[in-house]
């Protein structure tokens, strides 16, 4: 399981247009994908590559994980740390969210306790079969454009830098590198438990879509990364309108733009004060918004945890 010289049988996954800091650490679970990203990362930058694995505990396979980690880790000569999170869904929230923010959260503490806050770059292993997933879910959800984005390669969490290089690889071509060279991995099991909606779509959705449209992955990753443009021109927009409407708005701004305008505007206020608005909750604001003509009309909607009430010529948002 030593990183020996590949065969000129089957090339590594490139990395030639990631270009981190170094020093940088991989996230490693200890699967098939996080490996070969360990290996790859270890033979282009040898000495500049540490590791973080993070102990959810939620499964027993759980301690094996990590002593696969730190086994490969010890022969790759790379330095590991191992950190233990509570990733309990809160109410509501479901468990692969709450593990996704309890892991970043803990990238983001280990490399500020444990390399004193100098290694800004984390890399992660997802790659073109994880990106089809999240657009099949936000699409299976009625996302908007920032679901439909799905996972950026490069994106900010937390005071880091996160990066995923391998978004346009096919995690059959992972597999069959770490074959060829003669690595092993851990399976997660729950991988295989297809109550879980993104297992069902990758045991049985993507082997479909494989088979009427081949180039799915290279075609739903090139729309995602459409998508995510749009959404940066809308961020832009938004940012000239509250500047128009101020901050809280003002209703009579809010009202002389059009109705998609006046959507994107609100989303980004509602954003910047850290509440999250559902499509109907929007919907009855605009129409709240657009029914306010008189002095004596008030507004008082609940939008997220809070409220958005009129307060003279202006709305704003309530915690109660």
């Amino acid at each position: 399981m030593t990183p020996r010289s590949t065969s000129a049988n089957l090339a590594p996954p490139s990395l030639a247009h990631f270009s981190p800091s170094l020093p940088f650490a991989v996230a490693l679970s200890g699967g098939a994908d996080s490996c070969a990203l360990l290996l790859a990362c270890v033979r282009r930058w040898p000495g500049q590559v540490r590791a973080i694995h993070v102990h959810h505990g939620l499964q027993v396979a759980a301690d094996a994980f990590a002593l696969h980690c730190q086994t490969v880790c010890e022969l790759w000569s790379v330095p590991l740390v191992v950190t233990h999170v509570q990733a309990q869904p809160a109410p509501g929230e479901s468990p692969e969210d709450a593990a996704r923010q309890a892991r970043y959260k803990a990238f983001a503490q280990v490399l500020q306790t444990h390399w004193d806050g100098h290694i800004k770059d984390m890399v992660l292993a997802q790659h073109a079969d994880d990106q089809v997933e999240t657009v099949l879910l936000a699409l299976s959800r009625g996302a908007g454009l920032p679901g439909l984005s799905a996972m950026p390669a490069v994106a900010e969490r937390f005071g880091i830098r996160i990066h995923r290089p391998w978004l346009e690889v096919p995690g059959k071509q992972l597999r069959e590198w770490l074959l060829q060279e003669g690595v092993s991995w851990v399976e997660d099991p729950t991988n295989q438990d297809q109550r879980y909606t993104r297992n069902r779509i990758r045991h049985q959705l993507l082997p479909i879509l494989e088979q009427a449209f081949p180039a799915f992955r290279q075609t739903f990753g090139r729309s995602a990364r459409h998508v995510a443009q749009a959404q940066a021109v809308l961020d832009d927009m938004a940012s000239i309108d509250l500047q128009h409407t101020g901050v809280p708005p003002r209703l009579v701004a809010v009202q002389q733009l059009n109705l998609p305008r006046q959507a994107n505007v609100l989303r980004a206020w509602l954003l910047q004060r850290g509440v999250s608005c559902s499509t109907a909750q929007l919907e009855q604001l605009l129409h709240q918004i657009d029914a306010c003509r008189s002095r004596g009309h008030q507004i008082d909607i609940k939008v997220g945890d809070g409220f958005v009430r009129r307060s003279g010529d202006h709305i704003d948002w309530y915690n109660r």
